[in-house]
């Protein structure tokens, strides 16, 4: 096959069936040297570095997403459409908003509410809700409880805003009907995976607390994202 514009691999064997994503290219490449084997690099395109390897046996690939639904949306339906991928596991860092979410917790987003007007491109006479795939959904929940892990499962709001120009008020809005955190992709993710037919879900650690402003610290940033992966590696090894 011909590579897609913004990926490189010749064919569709180059990539595993299941991809993990991390928002970070350089993220991407750390996964790889830690957690796979016999990696090969499939993508170094505008520098989004993509890598497949095996994990205990099974094939596995990662690829940085960028930042915000524009480069997500575009990352996923390439790997979904052209190169034969049904599932993608977003990992990422998300700004707590829910009273009860605290620092270095994980969020396993089962829907994602958006303010961006990405789905407004299929024509819906309606409010679509993008939703996580059931089936990794329950095996992430189940790998993270029998790790020990302190982990939240509902509604994330997905934003296009990273610097808002408000008062907070909004957040406040949207804490008000159940949201867990905010972050910038999920939603471009799971509304790419519902057109094509294809299986997504979104596994975040809360790096910041909104309303409060407390962060992690850097070391904190890095175990929470080493939890985050070997998570969705569990996931993507179950058979």
């Amino acid at each position: 096959m011909t590579p897609t514009p913004h990926i490189e691999a010749k064919g569709a064997g180059e990539i595993a069936q299941i991809v993990i994503m991390p928002g970070d290219p350089l993220r991407a490449k750390f996964i790889a040297e830690n957690f796979l084997q016999n990696v090969v690099q499939f993508n170094t395109v505008r520098g989004m570095l993509g890598f497949t390897g095996k994990y205990e046996g099974s094939a596995v690939s990662v690829m940085g997403s960028g930042m915000g639904i524009p480069s997500m949306g575009i990352y996923a339906y390439e790997l979904y459409k052209f190169y034969g991928v049904q599932s993608i596991i977003r990992v990422g860092t998300a700004g707590g908003i829910a009273p009860h979410v605290a620092l270095r917790d994980i969020v396993i987003a089962q829907g994602a509410s958006t303010d961006s007007a990405f789905i407004n491109q299929y024509g819906l006479n309606g409010t679509f809700a993008p939703i996580a795939d059931y089936g990794l959904l329950s095996s992430a929940v189940n790998a993270a409880q029998n790790a020990g892990k302190n982990v939240h499962v509902g509604n994330v709001l997905t934003s296009d805003v990273f610097y808002g120009d408000g008062d907070g008020s909004t957040m406040k809005n949207w804490q008000k009907m159940g949201i867990l955190a905010v972050e910038m992709e999920a939603a471009g993710l799971y509304a790419t995976a519902a057109r094509l037919s294809k299986r997504a879900l979104a596994i975040l650690t809360i790096s910041d607390l909104v309303f409060t402003h407390e962060q992690t610290t850097s070391k904190e940033r890095q175990e929470g994202f080493m939890d985050m992966v070997k998570i969705a590696l569990s996931v993507a090894h179950t058979p």
